[in-house]
């Protein structure tokens, strides 16, 4: 009885060390340590009841084992910064994994009968494991816990379910390995089966994750070779008109010289007239100082002009800016772009947008509002407006979470008086977002 008091008590010690390692956490190391230690306690007390004072009572190492793997999950999602289905899955992972050490100590136990080999073979187990996930797949874990690569891990949370289910019923519930060591080579497979399971898992959602980050990057290089390509085809005609013009100023300059004798004064006032015309026509169109975000906010004015809407516009972006000009640049494209085709089909007097930029070096303010007419339909789990066209659907909005994340920022939206308005806001003093 000895050597399962200890054992139960390792591997207590060992799940809380592996979700104070691997869950992003809400709170500072300090606070987080305090509560995973608090946990540990709460944990481990009850073992008395189905280890000592209970133990042939299969009621009460039922109910206590329920008690102990919620207190688990609960200490998981509380410490975690998200609290959602991805860290679930890190805490249904850690039971997984550190059941492993439980049942090397049973079989070592089995086999030698020796208190000191088993404890040994279990802290082994369990040091060795956590050490090699802390260095494989730690960085992933964390990674895939705060982005927004992939929305919902509920279905995932199954895999270490199942696991847990079988291991239970294969190792200590209702009979234990001592029972029947003849489950002992069949439990060995199933943990290696659990191990190749979930390095499975984590490259699908590595790969996901590449093949959506690779998608967003082609898409806004494209956007952006289409800009450059618009800014250049406007300032070679503008180059073009101009030299035209130059050439026959002397021209103008000559007829307005005739004119002037002849006292045609209001010819000479047309003729000015279209002189300034030519010029003004002929200017490169600046909306802020910072070439990429002036390149795509050049391609969203034209299609706005395209479609009759009218922008009004409140925009400065300093020509240096604190984040990645590309991933802003896709940023203001993808709001603005929902935005126009919110209020294209709309009446004359209705198309319209207002859209205000700050981006400089100690913050960044974007505020776009429109009318609407069609309830918008929100995501209960990020609170912002998703796609009516289906699941492939709505990867624009997905995008814009995903920066506001990486820069620390808030992202939010509401409806106000026939008006939606959606704004992103951060802070850069003193962070380093690039």
């Amino acid at each position: 009885m000895h050597y399962k008091n200890i054992s139960y008590t390792i591997s207590h010690i060992f799940v809380v060390l592996f979700m104070y390692l691997f869950i992003a956490p809400r709170y500072s190391r300090q606070k987080t340590a305090a509560i995973c230690i608090a946990s540990f306690l709460a944990i481990t007390a009850p073992n008395v009841l189905k280890l000592n004072i209970f133990p042939d009572s299969r009621l009460c190492y039922f109910l206590v084992t329920i008690y102990q793997i919620a207190m688990t999950q609960f200490t998981g999602l509380f410490i975690s910064k998200k609290r959602d289905s991805k860290a679930l899955f890190v805490g249904l992972s850690a039971s997984n994994y550190v059941i492993a050490g439980s049942i090397m100590a049973a079989i070592i136990h089995i086999c030698t009968g020796n208190l000191y080999l088993c404890t040994a073979g279990c802290i082994v187990t369990h040091v060795t494991l956590i050490f090699v996930l802390y260095v494989k797949i730690r960085d992933i874990w964390v990674k895939y816990q705060t982005e927004e690569s992939m929305n919902s891990w509920w279905k995932l949370c199954l895999i270490p379910v199942f696991f847990y289910c079988g291991f239970s019923s294969l190792t200590f519930f209702p009979f234990t390995i001592d029972d029947h060591p003849e489950n002992i080579p069949g439990v060995v497979l199933f943990i290696i089966a659990m191990f190749a399971s979930h390095v499975i898992v984590l490259q699908y959602v590595s790969s996901e994750s590449q093949r959506t980050a690779i998608y967003w990057q082609n898409v806004l290089f494209e956007s952006y070779i289409q800009g450059l390509e618009n800014q250049y085809y406007l300032v070679e005609q503008s180059e073009k008109n101009l030299r035209i013009l130059r050439h026959d100023i002397r021209h103008y300059s000559g007829l307005i010289d005739s004119l002037l004798e002849q006292g045609e004064y209001d010819e000479i006032k047309k003729v000015t007239e279209h002189i300034n015309t030519v010029t003004d026509g002929n200017k490169v169109t600046r909306y802020c100082s910072n070439m990429i975000a002036n390149t795509m906010l050049c391609c969203m004015m034209e299609k706005a002009c395209s479609l009759a809407i009218e922008v009004q516009q409140d925009i400065v972006i300093s020509k240096e800016i604190p984040v990645d000009s590309y991933e802003f640049a896709m940023v203001v494209a993808n709001l603005f772009d929902n935005a126009l085709n919110c209020v294209k089909d709309f009446a004359e007097r209705r198309k319209y947008v207002d859209i205000k930029i700050r981006c400089e070096k100690d913050g960044l303010l974007i505020h776009i509002k429109n009318e609407y007419e069609q309830e918008i339909l929100f995501d209960s789990e990020t609170g912002l407006p998703k796609s009516r066209n289906g699941k492939n659907h709505g990867f624009g909005m997905q995008s814009v979470q995903a920066f506001a994340d990486k820069i620390g920022g808030n992202l939010g939206c509401y409806c106000e008086d026939s008006m939606f308005h959606i704004m992103l806001f951060a802070k850069f003093q003193d962070i380093n977002v690039q």
